[in-house]
């Protein structure tokens, strides 16, 4: 029985901790002046998809202030976080009962084809912080590339699903989630290509 309180008093103390946290991000993003968050809309309109952009980069506005290059990273960053959590959700897919041979195959080649695209967005990340170097334009085309190459990365995952063979539920469980990446990741591009 003391064991039992033990672990209800902690997951109270988890409860109330996780609320502050919450409470306390909700307060330091009220606190942010209007012109980082209003640089971040005016850069996210020159995106595919702004509402998109804005929603997952005005979180970080105190961090990127009014600084380009700080935005372009946050957003690969963001791409990154988004193609991490698709890779896992596709992963899950592969412990279902039901999934056929072919539906296997997809998501097996999907998976790869999204760990590709985290690893070049990551090689986005490291262009980006050469920049400043004598080779900037080299540094920016590589940032540039490597950012497509990921596009096409989630392209591949989203074909392997596409044949009559795969499910429609299987199909749509991928969709959501490989598209969400390939929209972070085109968001990033366009930042990228508006850099100079």
């Amino acid at each position: 029985m003391k064991m039992s309180t033990n672990l209800s008093v902690l997951a109270l103390f988890l409860f109330i901790s996780h609320l502050e946290l919450a409470s306390s991000a909700t307060t330091t993003t009220t606190k942010v002046p209007i012109k980082y968050t209003n640089f971040i809309r005016n850069k996210c309109a020159t995106t595919t998809y702004a509402s998109l952009c804005t929603k997952t980069l005005i979180p970080y506005a105190s961090k990127v202030r009014t600084n380009t290059l700080t935005l372009c990273k946050t957003a690969l960053n963001v791409a990154i976080q988004g193609a991490s959590k698709a890779t896992k959700a596709v992963s899950e897919l592969t412990k279902q009962k039901n999934i056929s041979r072919v539906e296997a195959a997809a998501i097996k080649d999907c998976i790869e084809d999204m760990k590709d695209a985290v690893y070049e967005l990551k090689q986005t990340v490291d262009a980006m912080g050469h920049l400043g170097d004598a080779d900037k334009k080299f540094q920016w085309a590589n940032a540039k590339t490597w950012a497509s190459a990921a596009i096409t990365d989630t392209d591949s995952c989203m074909d392997g699903f596409s044949g009559s063979k795969v499910s429609k539920t299987v199909q749509n469980k991928i969709k959501g989630n490989i598209q969400n990446v390939a929209r972070l990741t085109s968001n990033a591009l366009s930042l990228i290509n508006h850099l100079y």
